[in-house]
């Protein structure tokens, strides 16, 4: 038993941030129910490249719909959406990540579901919300990143602003809408009564400017791009140069300072009272930096991790193939096989959920196939053979 098994959820989603929140809910024992068009090809991200497991079955899906089930339903007929009240009075939510005037359009609100099913929990992702002057504009999460003000703190000063290395904020967002959908979800269970609840692409990436918005907000102060990406007031906490490389140091507790010291054989910088708090060493982040690329050179990133190890919060600087091969992720049992849809007796590999359930092993089914579970669920509503062959035929599903 999963901790949401027994949760419905029927998913009109595309993409990444929609279906990236969904299939947390299915990592954990949902059942969410793709629902997508017939006429379309479905889920966009199904034919995004460029590497596929078979056709129209690309790696991209798979990242991001993980153990979910998949309905073809033309949600803009009328015989479509009858088919789809049939469902929500199955179901604990709606969710969906389409732009801001569409969900109403399509009934996928909680006014136009509450007849349907009272306890009906609709959750909305929407790129700048359902009301207001931008709720018919499309937006993805590059454009918040660059108009929440995250650009302007990301990479090196003198440089152009830069993009967060992932999508985090279609990420953050999708998980944000899935902890709204299943704390709605259990009010509605308790009370009776579903609801709206909402989340937009552009309020979770001002939301996550967090402390520097306080900081403007209150004091003025407009944080900029630091070198080396360094923490704005915490120091030393940046990289620094090593005999190989590189390596990325974070001493944000004033317990660190002195280990620090040690683990370099440099007990007199103790007593330097330069660097005896975070003031002083902000004050001289500079001097501090070039003392410590001094005395870091001395070794190799890999000998210094090893004497840092548990003592001194300290990381190697790796792409994407270091972090999949380091034999820390090996031991954490990060990495999971699937088996391939595609090819009978192959599996393919993706990163692990984060999310650990004491007792439950994890669910490890590929992302399905469009309509797979189409006629399963149609005949859990009572509908005849015929009736699905006619519902075929006229495109419906």
């Amino acid at each position: 038993m999963q901790p949401l098994t027994g949760v419905r959820v029927l998913a009109v989603e595309q993409y990444g941030a929609g279906p990236f929140g969904t299939m947390y809910l299915a990592n954990q024992g949902a059942e969410v129910i793709k629902i997508e068009n017939p006429r379309d090809g479905g889920d966009m991200s199904r034919a995004v490249g460029p590497y596929f497991l078979g056709p129209e079955d690309s790696e991209f899906f798979h990242s991001f719909n993980a153990n979910k089930y998949s309905m073809t339903i033309d949600l803009q007929k009328d015989e479509g959406q009858q088919l789809f009240h049939e469902l929500v009075k199955t179901a604990d939510a709606v969710s969906n990540n389409l732009r801001g005037d569409v969900p109403e359009k399509l009934g996928l609100d909680y006014t136009s579901l509450k007849s349907v099913n009272p306890q009906i929990v609709c959750a909305h992702l929407t790129a700048y919300g359902r009301t207001g002057s931008r709720s018919n504009w499309p937006g993805f999460d590059y454009l918040m990143q660059a108009e929440a003000g995250w650009f302007s703190v990301t990479g090196e000063p003198g440089t152009p602003p830069a993009r967060f290395g992932l999508s985090v904020v279609d990420m953050m967002t999708g998980l944000a809408m899935a902890f709204g959908l299943v704390s709605a979800v259990v009010a509605a269970r308790s009370s009776g009564t579903g609801r709206d609840m909402d989340v937009s692409l552009f309020d979770l990436a001002l939301h996550n400017t967090n402390y520097l918005a306080t900081w403007y907000l209150n004091e003025g102060v407009v944080t900029e791009r630091l070198q080396r990406s360094a923490h704005p007031s915490l120091t030393p906490c940046q990289l620094y140069k090593t005999a190989n490389g590189w390596i990325f140091i974070m001493c944000n507790k004033e317990k660190f300072w002195p280990i620090l010291c040690q683990k370099l054989d440099r007990q007199d910088w103790l007593n330097d009272a330069r660097f005896k708090l975070f003031k002083d060493r902000l004050q001289h982040r500079d001097t501090l930096q070039e003392m410590l690329d001094n005395e870091l050179s001395k070794k190799s990133t890999e000998d210094w991790l090893n004497i840092f190890a548990g003592s001194v919060p300290a990381s190697p600087i790796n792409n994407i193939r270091e972090a999949m091969e380091n034999p820390f992720v090996k031991e954490r049992g990060a990495i999971h096989e699937f088996p391939n849809p595609t090819t009978p007796n192959e599996t393919f590999r993706m990163v692990a959920h984060p999310i650990r359930s004491g007792g439950d092993a994890p669910l490890r089914k590929p992302a399905p196939k469009l309509g797979a579970d189409t006629e399963r669920l149609l005949d859990e509503l009572g509908l005849s053979k015929t009736r699905i062959k006619e519902l075929r035929d006229l495109e419906i599903i």
